[in-house]
């Protein structure tokens, strides 16, 4: 196992960081706050704008532009939650609270309710691609739902709006949502609403460089680009921006480059042990692991991956809060299996079965404990 692993930190992760933005709308989402980003928040402001750029992990930022306006502006380094991935951490942003609450972990969840593990974002069977529109039961609309941040912040604050930003297929979070597909877009919108009468809230999320990096890797022409582009982009935004306007600018998670892909049905000795397909995501990998061969499946294993992945029982996983605390969702256990499989290298599992072709390797992903993955920074441009 590589020594340099990140553990995610709930005293010091993103959650803190929307956790401050709450207490400055005097929401208490029972969790702590960042104080270096509480200390700027030390004034009423008429905008205050929330950028997350997806993937800007804080290593790529320091190898792309270690001199840059972001990097001028860092205020901190903070852990992702974890999983590193979009779905538990993007979650955690729009409902001030951790994946252990939210119950959105990963990519690719097992739900009873359909016998099927689904895509969560696209609400997709994760091996077939079918919709599950049809079901008799929304888990999505039920279970899984949340209340946002900005429903919270408006709660508590009748002359606040809160607005999202947001790409044109994800579904809307705020009743004041605007579409941006690019970072053009992004910076068009957050303008746009600065520059209207009355105090705003206003998170804008851009899918890059997330997209970039998976398809070209960390040390890509094309990440460089594009981070350089949207830097200087948001430094010309900022510098346009009305003077009671506060900008805070962070990440999800980073990046790391893959180096090995293993697919479970090379090792027929480990599929053995199962009694349904693995899900969540390659670089947290869960087992639902038949009770008369968890020995085996460990011994197992362990023989082939045991220098590249940390694998624990899902009781010492949630033991160690990897998905942080709180009132635990009720579908964690679920989803989890009975076995986690922590990457602490740069290889993956693919996510398989059967019954359809397994999903191309990436150039670059996360999901991991490496602190490419881990740590992100946090950015804010006062005015």
């Amino acid at each position: 196992m590589k020594n340099d692993i990140v553990l995610p930190n709930y005293d010091h992760c993103i959650l803190n960081t929307v956790t401050s933005i709450l207490k400055y709308y005097n929401v208490d989402n029972g969790h702590k706050s960042l104080e270096c980003l509480d200390q700027l928040l030390n004034k009423r402001y008429r905008n205050v704008v929330f950028l997350v750029l997806d993937g800007m992990g804080e290593h790529i930022l320091n190898k792309i532009s270690p001199n840059g306006f972001f990097t001028n502006h860092r205020i901190d380094c903070l852990t992702s939650v974890y999983p590193s991935t979009t779905t538990a951490a993007l979650t955690t942003y729009y409902a001030g609270r951790p994946p252990y609450e939210t119950g959105w972990i990963a990519w690719s969840q097992y739900f009873k309710e359909y016998g099927r593990t689904v895509d969560m974002f696209s609400r997709k069977e994760s091996y077939l691609k079918e919709d599950i529109d049809k079901a008799r039961m929304n888990v999505f609309k039920g279970v899984m739902a949340y209340k946002s941040i900005f429903e919270m912040i408006e709660e508590a604050n009748p002359n606040i709006r809160a607005f999202e930003v947001t790409p044109c297929y994800s579904d809307p979070r705020a009743k004041r949502s605007m579409r941006a597909d690019d970072i053009d877009q992004v910076v068009d919108c957050i303008e746009i609403l600065c520059e209207n009468p009355g105090e705003k809230f206003i998170m804008a999320y851009c899918d890059k460089p997330d997209g970039t990096l998976h398809k070209f890797g960390t040390d890509s022409e094309e990440a460089k680009e594009f981070l350089l582009d949207a830097e200087a982009k948001v430094k010309a935004l900022c510098d346009k921006l009305p003077e009671d306007t506060i900008v805070i600018i962070s990440a999800d998670h980073g990046h790391m480059n893959i180096e090995k892909a293993y697919s479970l049905q090379d090792y027929p000795e480990i599929e053995e042990c199962l009694y349904m397909p693995v899900s969540l995501e390659s670089r947290t990998v869960n087992f639902y692991v038949k009770e008369n061969m968890k020995k085996e499946f460990e011994e197992r294993f362990n023989a082939v991956f045991k220098d590249e992945f940390w694998l624990m029982t899902v009781e010492e996983f949630l033991e160690k809060n990897f998905l942080g605390f709180g009132k635990k969702h009720p579908k964690v256990d679920e989803c989890l299996g009975n076995y986690i499989a922590l990457s602490t290298s740069s290889s993956i599992i693919i996510i398989e079965a059967y019954l359809a072709e397994g999903k191309p390797v990436k150039k670059s992903t996360h999901c991991g404990l490496t602190k490419e993955e881990m740590e992100v920074p946090v950015i804010v441009i006062k005015k």
